[in-house]
């Protein structure tokens, strides 16, 4: 696959970026692409691996690397490097339903599993992908597939994230009428709500939606299932119901007072309130404003890096964003050889643009937040503490307080489950950790005909997940619509 001694010829080049001054002073989208000469350089560093591990998704020490798609890598790199797009694109699209989405947010789990990375730089999968299906869009090749017959059975998808959408679209596919309901105006979840613009543009989605309407996927935005309507209700007019709602119960911290505090934002309601703000143009009014605050984000994740970027083009004053877990090494440990996923440090987009504006890396490791300080009720800054892990368990390290001038505090510590309201009364169990019970190794919930997938079913994880997820329950929702599947 690909040229033969292309990875030995070719160095790793990646799509290059807008200039940190330049895009933050707007929510564009800051990714740029090489010309299409120098992606098929990138794609020819595609080898002949013979057992291709960036397709694998396998599980190492508790971490998967590997796409969980099983996407054909080899297979398209090897068409672009041929000159071949078209083809290419036919065989991605075979495993993967929105690579639009994949290529500009997936982490790569791909790349980090690609041989060329155990000594050296990995192939560009994820900009290969996004080439792919981007210039698919320009050039026409990505049209609407409409079922030439259709099963007469009827299936309510309850939520419009990348679960949701990618299930509707397999079951839709197979010839079956999908109705998608979602509670905001806009379908996507936290791809419309939670992801910023400048890192997914919301056209992208505004497209992939009218694409999927005009294969016959109809999309009931504003409805609330189990406030306005109720899944039982759901369940006498469909054949079958799939939840896919996320798991978007956000993490607090035990901290007294914090929930009465005005200043004190979730990063799941601060980015989303942004993102509205944005779409109406109401980029000199933000409902939730950092323009000109000291901001504390707590969580060093995908979240709290999106919070950073946001608040940096809003006009924040000053940002720290504080990290529970040890500050992780610049470089592999032997103890964490290839393939398995890298435990290495990872300054993001939001990262980069904190150093340029603030002139430092705004993150601080093995902290948390211990007391906020207000005036009146308002807060003006917060106690931070040091912690150790014993047992596994954080443990506070006397004397390590420290005072920070805080008017604004982020909340990104994670989600810890589904909102219960939606399944309420309905039958469906939920585990543990707040996620819905599904049989073992499988999508269908105790509850005969009503299947989970996503976040919703396996906790907060990434969205090609979802979409993974979204597919399998998919062809376990046909097989117990029709007795068999030809999904997969």
């Amino acid at each position: 696959m690909g040229k033969a001694t292309g990875f030995m010829e070719i160095t790793r080049t990646e799509d290059p970026r807008t200039p940190e001054k330049t895009r933050i002073g707007n929510f564009e989208e800051f990714h740029e692409q090489l010309s299409e000469d120098a992606r098929r350089l990138q794609a020819a560093r595609c080898m002949d691996c013979g057992v291709p591990m960036c397709q694998s998704a396998i599980r190492l020490k508790g971490m998967v690397t590997g796409c969980p798609l099983h996407n054909l890598i080899p297979e398209w790199n090897d068409e672009i490097y041929r000159g071949h797009d078209e083809h290419g694109l036919s065989r991605l699209l075979k495993t993967s339903n929105f690579p639009e989405f994949t290529g500009r947010v997936c982490p790569a789990l791909c790349e980090k599993a690609c041989i060329n990375g155990m000594d050296g730089d990995a192939v560009t999968i994820h900009d290969n992908e996004l080439y792919l299906i981007e210039k698919g869009f320009r050039e026409g090749w990505v049209k609407p597939r409409i079922p030439f017959q259709r099963s007469g059975k009827k299936i309510a998808v309850i939520g419009a994230g990348p679960s949701g959408l990618a299930c509707a679209d397999q079951l839709n596919h197979r010839g079956h009428l999908v109705d998608v309901y979602e509670r905001e105006d806009r379908i996507g979840g936290l791809l419309m709500y939670g992801i910023p613009n400048m890192k997914l543009d919301k056209k992208v989605i505004v497209r992939r939606r009218k694409l999927m309407e005009d294969e016959g996927v109809s999309f009931i935005t504003g409805t609330d299932v189990g406030k306005s309507i109720s899944i039982e209700e759901l369940s006498k007019k469909y054949d079958a119901l799939v939840l896919c709602c996320g798991a978007k119960k956000a993490r607090g911290l035990d901290i007294p007072g914090i929930e009465k505090c005005k200043e004190v934002h979730y990063a799941v309601d601060f980015l989303k309130s942004a993102t509205k703000d944005v779409l109406k143009g109401n980029r000199d009014k933000w409902a939730i404003s950092a323009k000109g605050k000291n901001v504390v984000i707590v969580g060093g994740g995908d979240t709290g890096n999106d919070c950073l970027g946001t608040c940096i083009r809003q006009g924040a004053k000053n940002i720290l964003q504080i990290e529970m877990m040890p500050k992780p090494p610049e470089k592999r440990p032997d103890s964490n050889p290839w393939p398995e996923w890298p435990g290495v440090l990872k300054t993001d987009y939001g990262q980069q643009e904190a150093i340029e504006v603030f002139g430092e890396d705004p993150r601080v490791y093995e902290t948390t937040v211990k007391e906020l300080m207000t005036v009146k009720g308002k807060l003006t800054g917060i106690v931070t503490v040091k912690i150790k892990f014993e047992s596994g368990k954080p443990a506070e390290i006397p004397g390590s307080e420290k005072k920070v001038k805080c008017d604004m505090l982020i909340i990104a510590a994670g989600f810890v489950g589904c909102e219960d309201y939606i399944i309420s009364g309905s039958g469906v169990k939920l585990t543990a950790r707040g996620c819905v019970e599904t049989r073992e190794g499988g999508y269908g919930t105790c509850v005969p005909g009503v299947f989970s997938a996503g976040d919703m079913r396996r906790g907060q994880s990434l969205v090609v997940w979802a979409i993974a997820e979204g597919r399998h329950c998919a062809a376990e929702t046909d097989e117990y619509l029709m007795g068999y599947t030809p999904l997969n």
